[in-house]
């Protein structure tokens, strides 16, 4: 009887320390997860060069630098793919200058979270860099919703680059559909059905390449046909100053100097908005792209 009770009694401390150790490993959240693409967390993808950051949790506050927008108009936010997100009905966010996006990148990569839906004649800008009295900025990411769709959820991503030299101005997209002279040409055409739903989207530009490059979802949809932009001796580019970051508009709607019907704020919804100084690969964008859809 009592070699039964002193078993029972190691059974129970035993039991007792697993169900502890298993609580402790609860915890620990994404540590105990395994590694994508050898990164544990978002914040660990390209970290050393990450030059801006945005979660829109609370706020439309840029994280690394600190600075909270001087201009706002219909933004609020709301639960999205990670945490809240910046949900704008017919909205922006203006800010002031920030110097990390001050100077001319020779490389860069954006990232964001965005849901959109064909909106008839006008775009739907994720984030612009403002040249002064332009509508286009220095650098422009977004969708251009209602432009030659075939279906009401095909959606084109598209980023553009405004240099102030002989580079000049640039972009890239993806292709909708293309006829059979364009594919012999060596277009490839990337419907992209995402109308409505939310899409990771990234646009990646490498000067020494002088590759313009557009992923959704962890995959490339830019037309390799319209990638490569300017010439084998064109310069790199070089922001026209000030500058300073507008999202979910370009900077004539946000300074309500916008005269063209077509140049309208932001309905839509963007989460977790990154800026590195350098361009991101096809590896890193599809670890970034699974470890934010997980919430990590």
């Amino acid at each position: 009887m009592k070699t039964i009770k002193i078993l029972a009694y190691t059974l129970a401390l035993t039991s007792g320390l697993v169900i502890t150790s298993c609580g402790s490993d609860d915890e620990g959240g994404t540590a105990a997860l395994p590694p994508i693409g050898g990164y544990n967390t978002a914040d660990e993808v390209g970290a050393a060069d990450l030059i801006a950051y945005w979660s829109f949790d609370t706020d439309g506050k840029e994280s690394i630098s600190g600075t909270t927008p001087n201009g706002n108009s219909n933004v609020t936010f709301v639960d999205a793919v990670k945490g809240n997100g910046a949900n704008f009905n017919a909205g922006f966010l203006k800010y002031p200058a920030i110097a990390n996006l001050s100077n001319s990148l020779s490389s860069f990569s954006i990232s964001t979270w965005a849901k959109v839906t064909n909106n008839g004649a006008s775009g739907s800008v994720f984030l612009s860099l403002a040249r002064p009295n332009e509508w286009a900025g220095n650098i422009n990411f977004l969708s251009e919703t209602g432009w030659a769709q075939a279906t009401s959820d095909s959606i084109t991503v598209k980023g553009q680059i405004v240099s102030n030299n002989t580079l000049g101005w640039q972009d890239s997209r993806n292709t909708i559909k293309s006829n059979a002279e364009e594919l012999a040409d060596g277009h490839v055409p990337f419907p992209n059905k995402v109308g409505g739903q939310w899409m990771h989207a990234v646009l990646t530009w490498d000067g020494p390449t002088r590759m313009l490059k557009v992923y959704v979802n962890g995959e490339k949809i830019s037309n390799p046909k319209w990638e490569l932009r300017g010439a084998a001796d064109s310069p790199g580019l070089e922001f026209t100053t000030p500058t300073y970051p507008v999202i979910g508009a370009f900077a004539t709607t946000a300074n309500g100097t916008a005269t063209d019907a077509w140049d309208k704020p932001l309905t839509g919804q963007l989460d977790e908005m990154r800026v590195w100084k350098k361009a991101l690969n096809g590896a890193d964008i599809n670890s970034l792209y699974e470890l934010e859809k997980a919430g990590r």
